[in-house]
């Protein structure tokens, strides 16, 4: 193999494992008290977004608030440099999305959601 094409290669390998490792390490990143989303049942006339059908995979966060027994999702720690954010999946997301389904039903903050027949106000808080 000819000089020039076995750099090109190894500058090629480079990139990708760069790559890799960028996609990898933000979900390592974390420091101070972590972020959740909590569910509260509410009873209320005001519009809602039904999220019965939703995928644990799309919306893992709002799926365990809802689920679990103390209405708490996992926790999210962000980074002190902002490196995180973008390649990482946050419950700020989740709450954007819901916002962007239904305006009326929501704020960049708190959404008021249906799952199976109950209502909740589902809203991003730090422990």
């Amino acid at each position: 193999m000819r000089r020039v094409t076995r750099n090109l290669v190894v500058a090629i390998a480079l990139v990708v494992v760069a790559l890799l490792a960028l996609g990898a390490l933000p979900s390592y990143l974390g420091s101070g008290d972590p972020y959740y989303l909590t569910a509260e049942p509410i009873e209320t006339d005001e519009p809602t977004i039904d999220v019965t059908n939703v995928s644990e995979s799309r919306y893992p966060y709002l799926v365990g608030a809802l689920t679990s027994e103390d209405g708490r999702s996992d926790g999210y720690q962000t980074d002190p440099y902002g490196i995180k954010e973008p390649f990482t999946h946050s419950p700020f997301d989740e709450i954007g999305s819901l916002a962007q389904q239904r305006p009326a039903a929501a704020t960049e903050e708190t959404a008021r959601v249906r799952y199976e027949g109950e209502t909740y106000r589902v809203e991003v808080v730090r422990a």
